[in-house]
């Protein structure tokens, strides 16, 4: 064995070859690259193991990307250190302009070892496979979206417009199914753009009920339960799904500086300037908490519905769920009266609605 004991180890993760280099130990530890290791679990396993006989520890990183966590979960399982490197906080210098795999995975090699990289939550198998269900379901909801409103959009510019109320309504459905146009391929458009929807509702039928199937075994449950203590319910999942356990978070504005919901800060001594949200981190559960945000614009108040989901809930739950819509619709109506602009006070509420999250969180633990 040489003279360092321990060793960082980066690698520069793709589709087909990794770069691997490593950092020994100590201010005067050797940097360098050792070569290009193939994407296969064999191959990994024989460099890993080829590196543990020569130094005592190895703390390995890669960069997050889209080759997921297999190569972290692999590298814990043979009982060495991994971590997941966030990429948008990665130092950079600013004079270079040269970008390699090779060079890549030197830097990631020597931050490791100055302790410059900030890693990111590396979620279980489960967890994984429950996020994948719920981003389709976003999808699905997403592409439902789309092709009603090209259909909307197709109507308007032939004049058909619906004014008896909201849109996809039962009465809107029939007002649908009584439109026809005199060309025969504007026709086939239409009857196109109708069995686009129909089919895309499907699909999101089926997703949310393998969603309602799949939550309660998943060990989050409990969790999405209290969540849905608060107003506007279908965030939970989502919110659950996306940031896991909140307790990783030791402060209520950790969670918000994750979320995006902080604004940024430009200061020099005595000037400070604050400018618009950072909107870092994870983008669907941020949306997912500003389309919740919404609900607040109304009287706070125990719904039906509100009521169902608090039935079994424990009282501290119950207790820091109505604090938190008294105070947030309240702030809603103060905000709006005082001239701020809908989508700053959405914004301001879904950052205070972070803060009851975590408070909840820290009284239902995950099982």
């Amino acid at each position: 064995m040489g003279e360092y004991s321990e060793v960082f180890v980066a690698f520069d993760v793709a589709k087909k070859k990794h770069a691997v280099a490593i950092a020994e130990g100590g201010r005067t530890g050797e940097v360098r690259f050792v070569g290009e290791v193939e994407n296969s679990p064999a191959a990994i396993e024989r460099t890993i193991k080829r590196l543990g006989k020569k130094y005592d520890r190895l703390h390995v990183c890669f960069e997050a990307g889209p080759t997921g966590y297999g190569l972290c979960r692999q590298v814990r399982d043979l009982g060495c250190d991994c971590m997941v490197v966030a990429p948008a906080l990665i130092p950079k210098r600013p004079g270079e302009h040269v970008k390699t795999n090779r060079r890549d995975a030197v830097t990631l090699a020597r931050l490791h070892r100055a302790g410059e990289l900030i890693g990111v939550w590396v979620p279980d198998v489960v967890h994984e496979a429950v996020r994948d269900l719920v981003r389709a379901r976003e999808a699905a909801a997403d592409d439902l979206r789309r092709k009603r409103q090209q259909l909307l959009s197709f109507l308007l510019r032939h004049g058909r417009i619906y004014a008896s109320g909201g849109h996809w309504t039962l009465a809107h459905r029939r007002w649908l199914a009584h439109q026809s146009f005199d060309h025969t391929a504007q026709q086939i458009v239409f009857q196109e753009k109708i069995d686009a929807i129909e089919d895309a509702a499907q699909r999101l039928h089926r997703l949310d009920e393998q969603l309602r199937a799949v939550v309660p075994t998943w060990s989050m449950a409990r969790v999405v339960e209290a969540y849905q203590a608060m107003r506007g319910a279908s965030f939970a999942v989502i919110f659950a799904a996306e940031i896991g356990d909140v307790r990783r978070f030791d402060t209520p504005p950790q969670l918000m500086a994750f979320l995006g919901l902080v604004p940024g800060e430009c200061s020099t001594g005595d000037t400070v300037r604050r400018s618009s949200l950072t909107l870092a981190g994870n983008r669907r559960a941020r949306r997912a908490l500003v389309e919740a945000a919404w609900t607040y614009r109304y009287p706070a108040r125990v719904s039906e519905g509100l009521r169902v989901r608090l039935e079994g809930l424990p009282k501290a739950v119950r207790d820091i769920a109505w604090k938190g819509q008294v105070r947030l619709c309240a702030r809603y109506r103060r905000l709006s009266a005082a001239g701020k602009k809908p989508p700053v006070v959405a914004a301001a509420i879904a950052r205070e609605m972070a803060a009851f999250l975590w408070a909840i969180g820290r009284e239902v633990a995950p099982s």
